[in-house]
């Protein structure tokens, strides 16, 4: 068994499939927690672990929190809330933060566990649900070099890349650009195929001459045929698309660029979280781009 014991804050598609890997390379899972109670038991169960009612508790249990949380609002919650939070008795563990928030979160956790005694990382993921169970996420780190040190051997048995990008914040900054082309490029692929289908061309055909040209992508291999047969079972949500390309968005601010294209597919994704299609992945962006689908017929996913 790995010497380093582990746990878990957030463990819904993602963390709990990081849970599970762990588990099975030996790692000694001691505790999860998320605010949804019924998920953090049901994986409780499933690990033999506990699934703690306080988040003191998680700290307490382990040498190694990873943490998987949704926003930077719930990032600040579970390490500045007052009465019950992460840095509790902290002194000497190690939290590894994989959630996508904006840099400046990063850096204020990382100055919060420093003055508790505690060392943090980010390790900002590159990849979806089925890469996290099978072990074999591509991870972005920020930190102190003595913090990605300390988490080696858990981001080993993690991701199949594992690159230290700098301090605090910078591996989220290329995370949230990372996103933004895979969201835009994500838009794109749904008009070209939304326009193709309006034409009457066979979409097969189309897909494999995207593949063959200069219109070829990941996305195109991941997306294109959910798209076409409108199979959206939620991988990266279109909920999560949105959130993140406003960080991207933000930190184009910061620096006075504007950036149009990456504006326009963010206004889609806010589109479909408003129409209630948030939960769809995002390749159900082709929704509102197909004729005669959500947009077009009121037709509900």
């Amino acid at each position: 068994m790995n010497a380093a014991t582990v746990a878990f804050v957030g463990v819904g598609r993602m963390g709990a499939n990081m849970a599970r890997r762990l588990k099975d390379r030996d790692f000694q899972v001691t505790a999860v927690y998320d605010a949804n109670r019924a998920v953090a038991t049901s994986l409780a169960q499933e690990l033999g672990c506990a699934a703690s009612q306080d988040l003191s508790e998680v700290t307490a249990s382990a040498d190694v929190i990873i943490t998987v949380v949704t926003d930077d609002n719930a990032m600040r919650e579970i390490f500045g809330a007052s009465g019950d939070n992460l840095l509790i008795n902290a002194r000497g563990k190690l939290f590894i933060n994989c959630a996508t928030i904006s840099p400046p979160v990063h850096l204020d956790v990382e100055k919060m566990a420093q003055e508790a005694g505690a060392h943090t990382l980010e390790a900002c993921m590159a990849s979806s649900i089925t890469q996290a169970r099978e072990g074999s996420l591509y991870l972005m780190c920020g930190g102190t070099e003595e913090a990605f040190r300390k988490s080696e051997s858990v981001l080993r048995a993690l991701g199949s890349t594992v690159r230290f990008i700098g301090k605090s914040g910078e591996a989220a900054k290329v995370k949230a650009l990372v996103n933004m082309v895979m969201n835009i490029n994500t838009a794109g692929l749904a008009e070209g195929l939304g326009i193709g289908s309006a034409l009457g061309l066979d979409l097969k055909m189309l897909r494999e001459v995207f593949s063959q040209t200069g219109a070829a992508s990941r996305v195109l291999e991941t997306d294109g045929e959910d798209m076409q047969n409108r199979e959206h079972a939620c991988f990266f949500s279109a909920a999560h698309a949105a959130k993140d390309s406003g960080i991207a968005l933000e930190l184009a601010r910061s620096v006075g660029l504007e950036l149009p294209v990456a504006r326009a597919m963010k206004e889609q994704y806010d589109r479909m979280v408003a129409e209630g299609l948030g939960e769809l992945d995002k390749s159900g962006i082709a929704e509102l781009t197909f004729k005669d689908r959500h947009k077009h017929s009121g037709d509900h996913v």
